[in-house]
């Protein structure tokens, strides 16, 4: 017998991704101070995280997750069914299920592992699962795990979603998106994608991991946004670590569906719970989201100023109002050094490239957040001007006139 020797198999997997240039490197992040980091021994903005509405270093939030490990210790102790579900578990899940307007919701470790619990619970060899193209990857993952046919329709096309759905008639079906797209930063158009559900009998479940806390009547997000509820979406996910700052993920549903995923859910019932803390810490950062709205009316004019003063430089943005603001580079050399030219200046930008985007459209991914400030916004886009124009001196061009960008004043 001749095996493959899984030395040279990974050696040249990476000298594959090296010639590439798409090798993926860990920063080490030593000291978070508001919107700053401290990389390497540098002082960063951070323009490459997701705490969008800066919470997770409120003081209520820390406040809350120290006092609750003083009291409850730092484990989850136990899978939720047999001794790990603690008051501050339930107290999380009613918390969310009120703002969210479902009946239940269901505690995860994190949204991959949401993800492969709702599509590994819900499918199997004969049903299917039509998925838009841009889906995270979790999503993708689950369907391949559950079995089932995974069938993907092009990027936001609710007319492809339904002509997948007619080529497979037979069996359960599941309609799945993200509602904001993490890598774009568009939004899905859930009110087609909810007619082409009911009319095909497919269940809609919407990933609204980068929606939850940022868009929406008071936050809810982006099946909220879309004036849609329970009956439409039966099952959405909302993350704990993006808006709200932490860590962990719910799915929210009608009761009946989320008694299933509790029960019979692998990724649920086979592990540990997410620690008392963590959950405490959370159900401080959902009260917050609730009440102060002013959080997302500055991302919303930081997002706004973000994109007036890119279009002025000539930037290549894509068509997203969300706090996820791609610039786009094609090739994956030019992200880079346009990355590495913002790192001089002082701005962290994480250059996206493939598998995670598709060939030929290399990004940086800017991410905006309720801590930064207009001044830093301007700084940003004068950077990537400069980036942009270092990399690609042909393209080169002075700024747009415009009139004088006006002063933004935030409590």
């Amino acid at each position: 017998m001749s095996r493959p020797s899984w030395r040279e198999r990974i050696a040249a997997a990476r000298a594959q991704r090296e010639a590439a240039r798409r090798t993926r490197v860990r920063r080490v992040v030593s000291h978070r101070d508001s919107a700053r980091c401290t990389v390497d021994g540098r002082s960063l903005l951070n323009f490459c995280g997701n705490d969008y509405l800066g919470l997770s270093q409120h003081f209520a939030v820390t406040n809350a997750l120290q006092d609750a490990a003083a009291r409850e210790g730092a484990g989850g102790v136990a899978s939720h069914l047999v001794c790990g579900h603690h008051a501050a578990h339930e107290a999380l899940e009613r918390e969310l299920a009120d703002w969210l307007g479902y009946p239940r919701a269901l505690l995860f470790g994190s949204g991959f592992m949401a993800n492969l619990a709702v599509v590994q619970a819900l499918l199997g060899d004969e049903d299917v699962c039509v998925q838009d193209r841009l889906n995270h990857a979790s999503l993708i993952d689950a369907a391949r795990l559950a079995g089932c046919r995974l069938r993907r329709y092009p990027h936001l096309d609710a007319e492809g979603a339904i002509r997948q759905l007619r080529s497979l008639p037979e069996g359960a079906a599941m309609l799945a998106t993200d509602g904001v797209f993490s890598m774009d930063g568009d939004v899905a158009p859930l009110r087609e994608l909810a007619l082409v559900a009911r009319v095909q009998k497919a269940l809609l479940y919407v990933d609204d991991a980068h929606g939850v806390g940022v868009v929406g009547p008071d936050g809810r997000g982006s099946v909220a946004a879309a004036k849609l509820g329970p009956d439409d979406v039966p099952l959405q996910l909302a993350t704990l670590g993006k808006a709200l700052g932490g860590y962990g993920a719910a799915v929210l549903g009608e009761a009946d569906l989320i008694g299933h995923l509790a029960e019979t859910a692998r990724p649920y019932v086979y592990t540990t719970a997410l620690p008392p803390a963590l959950a405490a810490a959370a159900l401080a950062a959902v009260r917050l989201a609730r009440a102060e709205h002013w959080r997302r009316a500055r991302l919303e004019e930081l997002i706004a100023r973000f994109r007036d003063g890119a279009r002025r430089h000539g930037l290549d943005l894509l068509d997203s109002h969300t706090p996820i603001q791609p610039v786009l580079c094609g090739d994956d050399a030019r992200a880079l050094a346009m990355a590495q030219a913002l790192e001089q200046a002082g701005y962290w930008v994480a250059p996206i490239r493939p598998p995670t985007v598709p060939e030929g459209r290399a990004r940086l991914r800017v991410t905006l957040s309720a801590l930064h400030g207009v001044g830093d916004v301007d700084g940003l886009v004068e950077a990537l001007a400069q980036a942009r124009d270092r990399s690609d001196p042909a393209h080169a061009q002075p700024p747009r006139p415009a009139d004088r960008a006006p002063v933004l004043l935030f409590l």
